[in-house]
């Protein structure tokens, strides 16, 4: 007789043989639906007044599924979009459980059609030349944590590299001769690798030497005081702290939200401003799907003027229409 499987065995099968063996997920994927699936959990034994290892798969229905995407919105403040990946992981863990436990397939159903909840697409920010050698200026590079502020920040505004790529960074992914090149470890276990500007490699360069790196080991290349390697806390706290200073002499970056990610956006925005075509870029930050890429097109404002202007096209000089009827009048408001 096939012993009755429980939540508990599901999900430890889910992780070892579904995420890790079968599609060989990234720690930082592993991470992240571990902890979808362990709020899930949690909340349900709270709700329940039980303990996550007693839960049954008939108690984490569709209604739990919902009230626990209601919880994330209004107890925890998350945002719509961190939302719909809770519910992307949770809808996942389900997929498999259909396979393991066909009896739970009306359950797994139902919770699959739970819809994700539309967001509105924000435009990213992104900093101007200007705002950019306003933050880089704030280091102070007559110390060496300055040096590797300095450095860190450059880095990332000129690669485009994601938090995680930037603090994985060892010495052994850097190539400083010649053409000055690093190898970047990215989403999904995929690699690429990505031309340093002859100030990356300079400041990295002086780095690795100043603080004694063998070129040939996979020691990290951004470190703390202690010589241990930057967390992501670590490194959003220096650009919250860099950009706190240089709003003095760029107010343009007063009340904005600047995390490292937006010296993401940067490091494409300036590529997409010089030329450099789509795919080009697409590879450069790692996208899979080029639509990803052509979000930055959407929130070049000043290159669609330059191709109206370009285009020949003027807006004629007309004064709106004004509905004379109550009715039409109302309807004008929603155009």
């Amino acid at each position: 007789m096939t012993p009755t499987l429980t939540v508990a065995n599901m999900i430890e099968s889910y992780f070892e043989q579904r995420l890790i063996k079968q599609r060989q997920a990234s720690p930082a994927t592993i991470q992240t639906y571990s902890d979808a699936m362990r709020l899930l959990l949690v909340f349900a034994a709270e709700q329940l007044g039980t303990t996550p290892a007693r839960l049954t798969m008939k108690q984490l229905d569709r209604d739990m599924v919902l009230a626990y995407l209601d919880h994330l919105e209004t107890d925890r403040q998350n945002s719509i979009r961190t939302r719909n990946a809770r519910r992307a992981a949770v809808r996942s863990f389900y997929q498999y459980v259909g396979y393991l436990d066909p009896t739970a397939l009306a359950i797994v159903q139902r919770v699959l059609a739970i819809p994700a909840k539309r967001t509105i697409k924000i435009l990213f920010g992104y900093l101007t030349r200007e705002e950019l050698a306003a933050m880089l200026a704030i280091p102070d590079q007559r110390t060496a944590l300055g040096r590797r502020d300095y450095s860190l920040l450059l880095f990332m505004a000129r690669t485009g590299a994601r938090v995680s790529e930037v603090i994985g960074v060892n010495v052994n992914d850097l190539s400083l001769q010649g053409k000055a090149t690093v190898r970047l470890h990215g989403k999904g276990g995929r690699e690429r690798v990505t031309p340093l500007g002859a100030d990356v490699a300079t400041a990295l360069g002086g780095l690795c030497a100043e603080w004694g790196c063998d070129m040939r080991k996979p020691s990290p290349v951004f470190t703390n005081g202690r010589g241990q390697r930057l967390t992501r806390f670590a490194v959003t706290h220096l650009v919250r702290r860099t950009v706190a200073g240089a709003c003095v002499t760029m107010p343009s970056l007063a009340d904005r939200t600047i995390s490292p990610h937006t010296l993401r956006h940067t490091a494409a925005m300036h590529l997409l401003q010089a030329g450099v075509d789509l795919n080009i870029i697409r590879s450069w930050l790692g996208h899979v799907n080029l639509d990803t890429t052509h979000h930055y097109v959407e929130a070049d404002l000043q290159m669609k003027e330059k191709a109206l202007e370009q285009s020949g096209i003027v807006e004629p000089n007309q004064a709106r229409y004004v509905a004379s009827d109550a009715v039409l009048a109302l309807l004008e408001r929603y155009r």
